[in-house]
């Protein structure tokens, strides 16, 4: 089943990325976010995992849960990172028991400690080689991939990060879902980059509102996504808490009001296991209004 499905026609699109807690309180709590984000009525749940695949079992365990309380699709990402591909087909076959319908392909970072990603003997080195195999071996399940709309941390340039892209959207990937970005004009410049190389899935933005400046800071700092001055500022206003939780969401109603406006198929979020934030946006852009 194609997940563009999701981001076409009037309908636009709605998805939220979960990780996978650590305990089983964790769990509880993630599963009491799940019930509030299922008023929204979104498409599918996506469902991460730890650096080299070390909580698949815990992802799996998310995604079966929430697939089988609330009858939802759900996504489990998987990356090239430390797997044979013997071993990639091991998990897609335990995914598919697990009641997972889609899979977000990513090659993966670099493990801890390394500067470098390196493909283990009879493994994978790019995200379009696990999308192909993806696509040969369990056509069945929907494909996502990543899009960068500041580029890539790796990549030579953004000619190259698209080029690398299509790659992935050629070999089988019926959406792009991008990194985080706190400015769309980023967005809509990576948008018509995307159509003017020939992509033409739809491409749907990755929003994580931001509820802490010190959180937020250590985010982009890894994935190199930039945030605007002016909000930074704004922000760092006040130390409390609830002061930056506010600005945060306010600014992610605003981000999200204006993609909105111009016509992107959807939006997912990076909800970091709550709620609350998240819920607030889609409320204050009317969003469930916006899918009539």
């Amino acid at each position: 089943m194609s997940l563009s499905q999701y981001f076409s026609g009037s309908k636009r699109g709605l998805s939220f990325e979960l990780f996978p807690p650590k305990s089983d309180a964790g769990m509880a709590s993630l599963l009491e976010t799940v019930d509030e984000l299922m008023t929204f009525e979104p498409d599918f749940f996506t469902c991460t995992y730890g650096a080299g695949g070390s909580t698949r079992d815990r992802t799996l365990q998310v995604v079966e849960a929430v697939a089988r309380k609330h009858n939802v699709p759900v996504a489990s990402h998987l990356t090239c990172v430390g797997s044979t591909v013997d071993q990639l087909r091991d998990y897609l076959h335990a995914a598919k028991q697990a009641m997972v319908t889609h899979i977000v392909a990513l090659r993966g970072d670099p493990p801890k400690g390394e500067t470098e990603f390196r493909a283990v003997e009879g493994g994978l080195r790019y995200a379009n080689e696990l999308v192909a195999l993806i696509k040969k071996d369990f056509p069945e399940l929907g494909i996502a991939v990543a899009g960068y709309p500041e580029v890539h941390q790796e990549a030579v340039d953004a000619a190259t990060d698209l080029k690398n892209l299509k790659r992935k959207v050629d070999a089988g990937a019926d959406i792009v879902v991008t990194q985080l970005f706190y400015d769309n004009s980023d967005f809509f410049r990576f948008e018509e980059d995307c159509r003017n190389i020939g992509i033409q899935v739809p491409i749907v933005p990755g929003i994580l509102p931001v509820t802490n400046l010190a959180q937020i800071q250590r985010i982009t700092s890894l994935c190199k996504a930039k945030l605007p001055q002016s909000f930074v500022d704004r922000l760092g206003e006040r130390s409390d808490e609830q002061w930056q939780f506010e600005v945060g969401v306010e600014f992610a109603q605003q981000q999200v009001s204006e993609l909105l406006d111009r016509g992107v198929p959807g939006i997912h979020f990076y909800v970091l296991n709550k709620s609350q934030a998240t819920r607030r946006v889609l409320e204050a852009v009317r969003f469930s209004e916006s899918r009539a």
